[in-house]
């Protein structure tokens, strides 16, 4: 046992010095855990920000100005007064995703209890935005009209006043989400990259025929390849979440990110198993990248990172409880969103190596099978 630790460490080294040679590979990693983190949080917004707005105030009453003022930056631009017969034209073109509909006789009508409504009207072809701006906006609207109603000495007429509490994102920022959600992604994608490209490089320079005449065994040589890699990159992810996310993009952590690093750790135990079996697959880098790609889009799409996981179909709930994946985004959201411990946390942590431990055995099979036919 003593001389196969010894073996799977020397391995692990000339694995990394290998890598560490690499200077595209390198880049790759470099890039993927700080320029591409930053730019995927900071560009691809899915919230409501800076969006235009304007309004046709038939009204020009204190109500129909208090609407108008609560459209404030960051969410809203400033809003434009228009006439009503703009709207039309000024949606077609694009100018603005929202606008405003301020019926005449709107405060007298609401202080009479007559039941007024204000239009909306949505260009909708910016889904994401279209759909949480109208919700804004309604809460914008549900508010400043029951602040004037009280103030006027009519609060009665709205008998109920909801009380809404955002728990662990309370500025409803989608930044803190795609931000953590982007290093565990890009986690996913390096380490099977790199496993499968280390085993793919030994195939096409003729070296894995040097380690089949040296005394170390198949299993060496995978677990070699598997802990250095997995350790490049939890190393790269541990600075992204520290540098990146929480130093650059000011976005606190919540939990323990030692805890969150065990986690990982278990997760690349897993996926780079994985990554060694789609390298035994495979005869060629080409075939590898290709054989990666649907594995990659359904580990990211049906983990629960883009979507609730809850909200797919109950078949493809139970198909994904399979992948790692999953269990990883469940234990990240968990750990670095809500502050979770390890009594919380166990359950996925413990399927996330079992899980490792099944693809690690079938890798193996795999690569003795493979090492066979290189001989």
């Amino acid at each position: 046992m003593l001389r196969w630790l010894q073996n799977v460490l020397r391995l692990g080294f000339k694995e990394l010095a290998s890598l560490s040679s690499d200077v595209v590979m390198m880049a790759l990693i470099a890039y993927v855990f700080t320029f591409a983190v930053y730019t995927e949080s900071t560009a691809m917004r899915t919230d409501v920000n800076n969006a235009l707005v304007a309004v046709v105030d038939a009204d020009q009453s204190a109500l129909s100005a208090r609407i108008k003022d609560a459209l404030q930056p960051p969410f809203f631009q400033p809003p434009r007064e228009i006439d009503r017969s703009e709207v039309d034209r000024l949606l077609d073109k694009g100018y603005f995703t929202f606008i405003l509909e301020i019926p005449p006789k709107l405060e007298a009508d609401l202080i009479a209890n007559q039941g007024p409504s204000i239009q909306i009207n949505v260009d909708a072809t910016a889904v994401s935005q279209a759909a949480v701006g109208t919700a804004y906006i309604q809460q914008i609207i549900a508010r400043e009209t029951a602040a004037f109603l009280k103030a006027e000495g009519a609060g009665s007429v709205i008998p109920i006043e909801p009380v809404v509490r955002a728990m662990f994102n309370q500025n409803l920022e989608a930044m803190r989400f795609s931000a953590s959600m982007g290093v565990i992604n890009n986690i996913t994608i390096l380490s099977i990259i790199l496993v499968g490209a280390a085993v793919m490089r030994e195939r096409e320079r003729g070296t894995i025929e040097h380690l089949l005449v040296m005394p170390v065994r198949s299993s060496e040589i995978a677990v070699a390849k598997i802990w250095a890699n997995a350790l490049v990159v939890l190393l790269a992810a541990a600075f992204s979440l520290r540098v990146v996310v929480n130093t650059a993009l000011g976005i606190p952590i919540v939990g323990s990110v030692e805890l969150f690093l065990v986690g990982a750790a278990v997760y690349l135990f897993a996926v780079t198993s994985l990554g060694i079996m789609l390298a035994t697959i495979a005869n060629s880098m080409p075939q590898f990248s290709l054989l990666s790609i649907p594995v990659f889009v359904l580990m990211f799409l049906l983990s629960g990172s883009f979507a609730p996981f809850e909200s797919m179909p109950p078949l493809l709930q139970d198909i994904m409880y399979i992948s790692p994946s999953t269990h990883f985004v469940r234990f990240a959201q968990a750990v670095l969103f809500r502050g979770a411990g390890l009594d919380v946390a166990w359950m996925d942590l413990s399927i996330m190596a079992l899980l490792g431990a099944a693809f690690l055995a079938t890798a193996l099979s795999r690569f003795r099978i493979m090492l066979a036919r290189q001989t």
